[in-house]
């Protein structure tokens, strides 16, 4: 999941989609939470031409309820593939395909084709198809759509999803305030009539007024751009009391329980036509996830596939004990499991973020960088299958904007060992002069990120630095981490480019108006390097400015870099098509059906 930027140039996006993996929280998660992806395996799991109607498909979860349903704060890369393959249409979306290229390729959606800009990018019209409705029968409108947009400005209500309207849209910020936009959403209505000028409907026709040049706006618009029916809009509950969510896709909510044991059921939308979507066969009568699962449970109910579980799908990775299991080496499946179980790059560079405010100190973050033992870590969540060790947000499968920043090797002024380094850890906090610090670490609760934490609190340890650990129910961490009152000094993160620019991770990660900053990094200086890479049109000369942002932002450690993650995945023996949809890292919930 990412933000900020926009892929430069339609042309070149889909020219590094080959190179590119996420995402996006929503909390991201995730985040980031949104998020590219890429796996071999085109060939597998079958072909949409081959689906067939009807049947449940079952997602298995241990979280215990959806991270957001809201259309404007869903922001990890799965989620947002799976709402957007059921139940919310945008006015461009990504192609379901097994061709890691096609995959990151848009589509016309709600629009009629992927948009029109005016000569410098800074204007863009779409206008919408007659005939797509609402679950209630009623029409999708323009009105709609800039209704959706307008409530990505209120973010003392709608918070921890995208926030590219907010960055994009021509309207000014407050003056004692860089990071707040002059319109408060359509709540309150404050600078309502900003937004109206930003975000025009004539008719069909939307036209968006933007603050910069930015050429592929219309990749911006399957990020939180979700159509929203004002009469529909419960503000900070939407999505979690009954109705729940309204529907303009294939399905819509038919129940939802959180909690051990609840569940998320999506039926058949009988105002939905074929007719006005080319993208999505629906091809199940039914999805029901199933929440509260125990993962060791889920791996060996897919194992086994038998009963419903041979319909079932995994969400959330496969346990590292059960990987030798399942897979060969890192990246092959043993023949028992060839064409339900994938191995590769997923969509995340992950990290520990830092907050700036409370380790203010650059070399006590330097010292938690150094003292941890990545070596254990990696071990821990299941070795070679982790992925690798990585240097910094950005990479490398993004393609042109990755460059070694270093920091393992020399950045830090010498090299450190995958295993850590508490004596040269020690020796920065010396030179901090301040003592060694007592820090609270923040982790989704989960069998393995608990033996992680148990590896940070012991390595940290051996250079003088207390750490606490907080576990945080896994479906709420965003939600927490992103509460400044209930967030700690550090946690666990990973991210995603929402395409192959690295303006979708640079800029949201380390700057307050990207909205995905829990290192709360404010820095004049920064921010002026991140929007001058951001508005520079030569791809050659922005490839070297983000190099240069990453390398800067990994010495003096906003987050603390670990890998750049592999991801494990495992479906029962009765669903397809199964592959690791590109634009997202996910199953391609759009074309997946029952096979007999």
């Amino acid at each position: 999941m990412v933000r900020l930027d926009v892929r430069v140039l339609r042309a070149l996006i889909l020219g590094l989609a080959a190179a590119l993996l996420l995402a996006a929280c929503g909390p991201g998660t995730s985040g980031s939470p949104a998020a590219s992806g890429g796996s071999p395996g085109a060939s597998a799991g079958g072909s949409a031409a081959a689906g067939q109607p009807g049947g449940t498909i079952y997602i298995l979860t241990q979280a215990e309820q959806i991270d957001q349903i809201d259309p404007q704060r869903v922001y990890t890369g799965e989620d947002i593939a799976f709402f957007a393959s059921t139940m919310y249409r945008s006015l461009v979306t990504y192609k379901p395909s097994p061709d890691r290229a096609e995959g990151l390729t848009l589509v016309p959606d709600l629009a009629t084709d992927l948009g029109t800009a005016n000569a410098d990018a800074t204007q863009w019209k779409f206008t919408l198809k007659d005939g797509p409705k609402w679950q209630d029968g009623t029409p999708v409108t323009c009105e709609d759509v800039k209704y959706g947009v307008s409530r990505t400005f209120a973010t003392d209500v709608i918070n921890q999803g995208p926030t590219y309207a907010i960055a994009y849209l021509d309207i000014p910020y407050e003056a004692d305030d860089p990071t707040a936009s002059q319109y408060k959403g359509p709540y309150t209505k404050v600078g309502q009539d900003l937004f109206d000028k930003a975000v025009t409907c004539d008719g069909q026709t939307i036209t968006f007024n933007l603050n910069k040049a930015v050429p592929d706006f219309p990749f911006t618009t399957t990020l939180g751009f979700f159509p929203m029916p004002e009469a529909a809009d419960t503000g900070e509950t939407y999505g979690t009391v009954a109705p729940f969510a309204v529907s303009n896709g294939p399905y819509k909510v038919q129940d939802y329980t959180t909690g051990n044991g609840g569940k998320l059921i999506l039926v058949r939308n009988e105002n939905w036509d074929p007719a006005t979507d080319s993208v999505r066969p629906a091809y199940p009568d039914k999805w029901e996830w199933d929440f509260g699962i125990d993962p060791k449970v889920i791996d060996q109910r897919l194992i086994a596939s038998t009963g419903n579980d041979q319909f079932a799908i995994g969400y959330g990775g496969i346990q590292p004990e059960n990987l030798a299991t399942i897979f060969s080496d890192e990246h092959t499946a043993n023949s028992d499991f060839a064409g339900r179980a994938f191995s590769d790059y997923d969509v995340y560079a992950r990290y520990y973020w830092v907050d700036v405010n409370k380790v203010p100190n650059v070399k006590i973050r330097q010292a938690m960088a150094v003292a941890l033992d990545r070596a254990a870590i990696r071990l821990n969540i299941g070795g070679a299958f982790a992925g690798d060790f990585a240097d910094g947000v950005i990479k490398p499968n993004i393609g042109q904007d990755y460059a070694a920043t270093g920091l393992w090797e020399s950045l830090l002024g010498e090299a450190v060992p995958d295993n850590g380094d508490p004596e040269f850890a020690k020796q920065l906090i010396k030179d901090s002069g301040e003592a060694a610090p007592s820090l609270t670490v923040d982790f989704a609760d989960t069998p393995t990120n608990g033996k992680t934490a148990a590896i940070i609190i012991d390595s940290l340890g051996k250079a003088g630095i207390t750490v606490t650990p907080n576990p945080i129910e896994p479906g709420k961490y965003y939600s927490v981490v992103f509460d400044p009152t209930s967030a700690h000094d550090f946690g666990f993160g990973g991210w995603g480019a929402d395409w192959p620019n690295a303006s979708t991770v640079i800029p949201p990660l380390f700057t307050q108006k990207g909205g995905w900053d829990l290192s709360k990094l404010d820095d004049a200086d920064f921010n002026a390097k991140v929007e001058e890479a951001q508005i520079e049109l030569d791809r050659n000369k922005q490839s070297t400015l983000w190099q240069a942002l990453n390398k800067e932002a990994a010495q003096n450690v906003f987050v603390i870099p670990t890998f750049f993650g592999l991801a494990q995945d495992l479906a029962g023996t009765k669903v397809a098509p199964l592959y690791r949809w590109s634009a997202y890292g996910s199953w391609p919930y759009g074309l997946m059906y029952v096979t007999p």
